[in-house]
């Protein structure tokens, strides 16, 4: 189940369990890592740049914006949290199924990435 990867701590806010792979070739949402989403940012791991790059996807793929994400935990790990505000959880469920869906089918997400909007 998709609401595997989250958990909801209110009526509008989600926390997100990430597995990040940073400096891959291209950044894109993989699938799942256990009880995580597996997403791949191009960015290397210096200077909080992964990090960045992580937030900027999420955003893109979950149309929020920047600024309703927040890192909780996890900023010099492979294995973050991250708050999502003002986003109902099904709709976060159905965007992340999506997101899982292309990557699994090869399409947009899983083969090219999406950039981030702004770069």
């Amino acid at each position: 189940m998709i609401e595997d990867l989250f958990e909801v701590s209110g009526p509008e806010t989600v926390v997100l369990r990430l597995h990040v792979q940073p400096g891959a070739g291209r950044t894109a949402v993989v699938g799942r890592h256990g009880d995580a989403l597996k997403v791949r940012v191009a960015a290397a791991p210096e200077g909080g740049r992964a990090n960045d790059a992580c937030l900027a996807l999420l955003a893109d793929t979950l149309g929020v914006k920047a600024d309703q994400l927040e890192l909780t935990s996890g900023a010099s790990s492979r294995s973050k949290r991250v708050r999502i505000t003002g986003a109902a959880p099904a709709d976060v469920a159905r965007r992340l199924e999506d997101a899982i869906a292309e990557a699994a089918t090869g399409n947009k997400r899983g083969s090219g990435g999406v950039r981030p909007s702004g770069r």
